[in-house]
């Protein structure tokens, strides 16, 4: 038990973020969206500052590779290649490369960006899908270097792409999958010290693949009218979140 219990990860912490890993990979499998960014922010609450995106990118990782295990049969291969290749290059210049933008119109922008995408899918279907999802990878690993949790921005140009709720959520699945193993390669967080995390990172994992299994069934069961709802719903309040938080950095309110 000393293992697993450090002063950094006490019995609470280490039950909570299993539990938050469970749930908020179910979230993520039957809403299509929004699980990374729930769990990276209740991460954030009880985490060291400095442990939080790296072990996030590794339970996120395992969990990703779990769910597209899982839905392996659903994944839209055609998009894997032409999204690593703009993964690669998007993990390569985020490493180097200074943001000088404000993190609030960073904020403003993606929640601008997501919610159009979102309500107006012909804006995701633009341009041939090779193209389309090279760029999306890019971007989504570059963005991710700095803002880390993007799969919201990925979320409205899958579901434009895919034709039903399995194929949207095993998509994701494989796609973050990728970012996950980009962000890990550009920053080198192998390096780490994040030793103390291991058995908290191994215990997450292993409940988000059990989240991401119960979120399959949950899947099958519901309809696929009800699924494009709840991901629309689900995604435009991300998109509002992002939106008030530029607001308020700039001190609108």
């Amino acid at each position: 038990m000393d293992i697993l219990f450090t002063p950094e990860i006490g019995p609470l912490m280490f039950v909570g973020l299993s539990v938050a890993s469970f749930v908020t990979a179910f979230i993520g499998v039957f809403t299509g969206a929004a699980g990374g960014v729930i769990l990276l922010a209740l991460m954030a609450i009880v985490m060291p500052p400095t442990a939080v995106i790296p072990v996030h990118t590794v339970v996120m990782l395992g969990t990703g590779i779990s769910r597209t295990a899982i839905m392996w049969r659903f994944v839209m291969r055609n998009t894997l290649l032409p999204f690593i290749a703009g993964a690669a290059i998007g993990a390569a210049a985020g490493a180097k490369v200074f943001i000088a933008l404000p993190m609030h119109w960073l904020q403003a922008i993606l929640g601008a960006f997501i919610l159009l995408v979102t309500w107006m899918p012909q804006l995701g279907r633009i341009g041939a899908q090779r193209g389309r999802f090279a760029v999306l990878g890019f971007g989504t690993v570059f963005l991710g270097v700095f803002v880390s949790a993007t799969g919201s921005l990925l979320a409205p140009f899958i579901a434009s792409a895919t034709p039903d709720r399995h194929n949207l959520a095993a998509t994701m699945g494989a796609l973050m999958t990728i970012t996950h193993i980009a962000k890990l390669a550009a920053f080198g967080f192998i390096g780490f010290a994040i030793g103390s995390f291991v058995p908290l990172m191994a215990a997450m994992i292993v409940t988000g693949a059990v989240g991401n299994w119960i979120g399959e069934v949950a899947l099958h069961r519901t309809t696929e009218q009800r699924f494009r709802l709840v991901f629309q719903l689900v995604l435009t309040a991300l998109s509002l979140r992002l939106l008030w938080g530029a607001i308020a950095e700039q001190g609108g309110f």
